[in-house]
């Protein structure tokens, strides 16, 4: 049985603080590997009148701990607890508590978010929590101030993860490439994935995931680092449609070498600079071109046409992020090409010329699935409208993610 530290904290009947354990997904024998024993649960509340304090604080039973938990720095926090001497400026910057820093960084989440974060595995800690106040990575990790890190993601639709292997397999790729050599072996880092899932609870959402260099100094090397690290979150949202086609343009801004650009890595400076142009634009995302000027892909998405001869044309995966999704829909279309749909698919160079003389255009990946593009740079691809091919692709995405072979759906044991 694999035994993971479970911190529920504010998510009422699922707010514990103690052990729950979890059956493997797979054979136990085949993992090489295991988490730190967890101490038990009278260990973990402990008898003490301030513990308990605080695990019905943690547990929303008290909305404010006591002055003596919050300030008091004989009692609470130590030593450096208090409010420090004005500067020159006048200013007074507080040295906070534990207590106080769990207090505001609960009342941050309160205000903040626009998505729901239904539960967190962290390495460094050893197990999941349910709390997003306890969401958080140690800020040394180099992952957050050097950029050393991989990620990755699923979808979970109708409590299955879609393509949760593909997606394991292109992370540890990446990993690879990054040099960074997992905590654990794939086995276990896929129970990781399935048991966060089972105890956020949610059904429709996605799964992402990252490797790190691990935590350890500030240098730039990540030789010092004793470990690596692993994190899974969960977000909790439905799937969300551009039924209607949306509107690209043009990058101005630099892809990534192809180095950098095949690998799933946390860098995404240039993504990020890319989006917000299209969405200064007016548009919704920018297309790139590599070096040789043919069209490579989207921000953070693949980038298919349908031409006059109804080939479905894709570009090589040689210099751009091996789509998950865009394989995926390769294979279903397959399908349509035995049925005269389409005549023929093609992966290899495309020119601008040829992707705007498209009869259509689509965005492809986990988080747009099939999206219609109708216009690029303020010229309408084929008609304007969403094509039937881009439609009919869409719909065999939909229905493989909703019942497609167990190979592809993976169910989460709730």
């Amino acid at each position: 049985m694999a035994r993971f530290l479970f911190v529920g904290v504010g998510h009422q009947e699922r707010a514990l603080t103690g052990l729950i354990t979890y059956s493997p997904i797979g054979e136990a024998g085949s993992w090489k590997n295991s988490l730190r024993k967890t101490k038990t649960k009278e260990q973990l509340i402990g008898s003490s009148k301030k513990t308990n304090l605080l695990n019905a604080f943690h547990s929303r039973k008290i909305n404010h701990l006591p002055a003596a938990f919050r300030g008091n720095k004989a009692d609470a926090a130590g030593p450096t607890a208090g409010m420090q001497d004005e500067d020159e400026t006048g200013h007074t910057i507080p040295i906070l508590s534990l207590f106080e820093i769990i207090e505001k960084m609960q009342e941050n989440n309160r205000r903040k978010s626009k998505q729901s974060y239904g539960a967190m595995y962290s390495s460094i800690i050893g197990g999941i929590t349910v709390d997003p106040t306890l969401m958080v990575i140690p800020l040394d990790d180099h992952m957050v101030h050097r950029g050393h890190g991989v990620f990755d993601t699923a979808l979970i639709i109708d409590g299955h993860l879609y393509e949760l292997d593909s997606h394991l397999d292109r992370l540890l790729r990446s990993a690879l490439m990054a040099k960074i050599a997992p905590p654990f072996d794939r086995s276990y880092l896929r129970s990781i994935l399935i048991q966060t899932v089972a105890a956020s609870q949610c059904k429709q959402g996605s799964l992402r995931y990252w490797l790190t260099a691990g935590p350890g100094d500030f240098f730039l090397s990540s030789s010092g680092c004793p470990n690596s690290a692993f994190y899974a979150v969960v977000i909790e949202n439905a799937l969300s449609f551009h039924t209607e086609g949306v509107k690209v343009v043009t990058s101005s801004v630099p892809m990534k070498p192809p180095q950098f650009a095949t690998m799933k890595n946390v860098n995404y400076l240039p993504n990020v600079l890319s989006k917000m142009e299209a969405e200064e634009k007016g548009a919704y995302a920018a297309i790139w071109f590599d070096d040789e000027g043919f069209v490579a892909e989207g921000p953070n998405m693949n980038v298919a046409f349908i031409n006059k001869d109804k080939e479905l044309l894709m570009p090589s995966f040689e210099k751009i992020l091996s789509g998950c999704t865009a394989k995926r829909m390769l294979d279903l279309a397959s399908t349509l090409v035995e049925q005269g749909v389409i005549s023929d698919i093609r992966i290899g160079n495309i020119t601008a010329e040829e992707g705007k003389a498209a009869e259509e255009m689509m965005l492809i990946g986990s988080g747009v699935q099939v999206t219609p593009v109708i216009m690029w740079d303020e010229q309408p691809i084929g008609n304007g409208k969403c094509g039937p091919i881009t439609h009919t692709l869409l719909n065999m995405l939909l229905e493989d993610m909703k019942a497609g072979p167990s190979c592809i759906r993976v169910a989460v044991p709730y």
